[in-house]
């Protein structure tokens, strides 16, 4: 992995977010940034029918436009990091996997210009968050408040310990709260309604769960005030709701209710496409 932050940008509105978002996170890392625009000359996705000519140098010209935009947005945005732009032929979810391998992290916005109407995540973004390796951040257009807190999931799972040292340093590097949200729900006994719990108990078995899950990562992380929320309510609905005060939400790529065969979860997904700020999806 090297030490740069790489942003893939197809000149739409998300795209462009996603380039000033990752221009603020290199300047806070102090990386450099490598800016990405994909030309795709089999717009059916099938070797038989590539772009004609005449198309395919449109695809080109309008590429190296992009990227020029691109740069000067990013160099207006973080004037003092040092940025870098590539133009590659392939397929924008592949390509920016690929770059994956080779960054700190990947930025992408939510949906490009070949989006659907009304999706609120497109299909590059959401392959990309479901199969790149490390942090990927997906970034929705808009005005953002800056709330100077960070939010991260946490579970008893495995998959949530990247996400871990990944929200901290985020937080120290903005001096922002961290706040730990652990959300569970009592399993239903469908054939034994008379089984009970005592809710004291499971509430506090929870709290040993998530501060035995932070503890290790904090102490590393002296500077980071750190706030633990140990909810009884639905994953995905908790930490929607927390993204309402965030400056950016990490949960690792799935959490208990995972199902093996799938690389993002159902509470990642939700995340996705229905989190207020942008969403940083982490894996090893």
């Amino acid at each position: 992995m090297s030490d740069r932050i790489v942003v893939g940008t197809d000149g739409s509105a998300p795209g462009t977010a996603a380039v000033e978002w990752a221009a603020d996170d290199a300047a806070r890392r102090g990386v450099p940034l490598r800016i990405v625009t994909v030309v795709e000359r089999r717009p059916y996705g099938i070797a038989r029918y590539p772009a004609p000519p005449e198309m395919a140098d449109t695809l080109v010209e309008g590429a190296h436009r992009v990227l020029a935009d691109a740069k000067a947005s990013a160099r207006r945005r973080s004037p003092d990091i040092a940025v870098a732009g590539e133009i590659v032929e392939g397929y924008p979810a592949e390509v920016l996997c690929e770059q994956a391998t080779e960054a700190t992290e990947v930025v992408v916005g939510s949906r490009g210009l070949g989006g659907f109407v009304g999706a609120l995540v497109g299909s590059v973004s959401g392959h990309v968050a479901g199969h790149a390796r490390g942090p990927v951040v997906v970034v929705r257009q808009g005005e953002r408040t800056e709330h100077g807190e960070i939010v991260v999931g946490v579970d008893d799972s495995p998959e949530c310990e990247p996400a871990l040292p990944y929200a901290f340093t985020e937080a120290l590097l903005r001096g922002a709260i961290l706040r730990a949200v652990h959300a569970w729900q009592l399993p239903v006994h469908a054939y034994a309604p008379e089984v009970s719990y005592d809710m004291d108990d499971v509430r506090r078995a929870q709290q040993e769960a998530v501060s035995k899950k932070l503890a290790d990562v904090a102490a590393l992380y002296p500077g980071v005030k750190l706030i633990e929320d140990v909810l009884c309510a639905h994953p995905a609905d908790a930490l929607i709701s927390a993204s309402e005060k965030a400056d950016l939400v990490v949960v690792g790529s799935h959490g208990r209710g995972g199902v093996g065969a799938l690389l993002i979860g159902s509470v990642s997904r939700a995340l996705l496409h229905h989190a207020t700020c942008p969403v940083a999806v982490v894996r090893n």
